[in-house]
């Protein structure tokens, strides 16, 4: 697993002490988990790969999904004599995590969209949704974005069953009610319910999609920003700004959704 270098620790070391009196709380443990990947390449697709489905375990390029679910599958997993996990479990984990039921089967059993990606942890226990207790604001989820774009998905470019299959996912999926926070409900030095830790998925208008970023919840100064893998800096940062100024600056997102660690 990456190790946090002596840099990034200098940089963080004050914002994790002043965070202490949070420390018994399990999102401390994902912070950290994720403070360690600061500075990793943005690289997309790295999942898509020629030949069958399969695991990929690529934790030195990440994209803002695969960044998520290395950091929670390592958090998931308790710690040996030695201090460090097993490889076995982390890969056990991440499969729960990435796959429809926990099984490989083809390319449509990845859980390619956030709404079912969601659905999966919470009824395996990983997750909570906290929005569903805090957030009374809903909306209905209607997807169709990559069967009606294949031409963005390597394996849906040339795969009409493919893309047959990714149809009937979106239909069983749409119409379902899911918890937001508005982004105009989001204040700057964020909300008492959100804690450093938790996963934080940013809702989208663009048609036919759910969500269209994923992140790690960290206070900075008492201020919340996001710990993630962003496209544009093209490495794993912590935002400049605060979550809800990257959020009213793209016009694209309307909310967020607030996931935490179940253990």
């Amino acid at each position: 697993m990456k190790t946090m270098t002596k840099t990034m620790f200098g940089l963080f070391c004050a914002t994790l002490m002043a965070t202490a009196s949070q420390a018994q709380e399990t999102g401390e443990t994902v912070l950290s988990n994720g403070l360690k990947y600061v500075g990793t390449p943005y690289v997309a697709h790295t999942l898509d790969v020629d030949g069958p489905e399969e695991l990929i375990l690529n934790c030195d390029e990440v994209d803002c999904t695969t960044f998520v679910e290395y950091v929670l599958a390592e958090s998931l997993c308790p710690k040996l004599e030695n201090g460090d996990i097993s490889e076995g479990v982390f890969a056990d984990k991440l499969q729960q995590i990435r796959y429809r039921n926990g099984q490989i089967d083809g390319y449509t059993s990845r859980l390619h969209y956030i709404t079912e990606w969601v659905n999966n942890a919470v009824q395996k226990g990983f997750l909570t949704d906290v929005t569903a207790a805090k957030s009374p604001t809903t909306e209905k989820v209607t997807l169709s974005y990559m069967s009606s774009h294949p031409q963005l998905y390597k394996q849906l470019a040339n795969s009409e069953d493919n893309v047959a299959q990714m149809k009937a996912i979106e239909k069983a999926l749409s119409g379902q009610e899911i918890h937001y926070l508005p982004k105009e409900q989001l204040p700057y030095n964020g909300l008492a319910w959100i804690k450093n830790g938790d996963i934080i998925a940013i809702t989208t208008n663009i048609p036919g999609l759910d969500v269209s970023h994923l992140g790690i919840a960290f206070y900075v100064e008492g201020k919340l920003t996001l710990l993630h893998a962003s496209s544009k800096e093209k490495k794993v940062v912590v935002s400049k700004t605060t979550l809800s100024q990257m959020l009213k600056d793209n016009g694209k997102s309307t909310g967020i959704r607030v996931l935490r660690i179940a253990q």
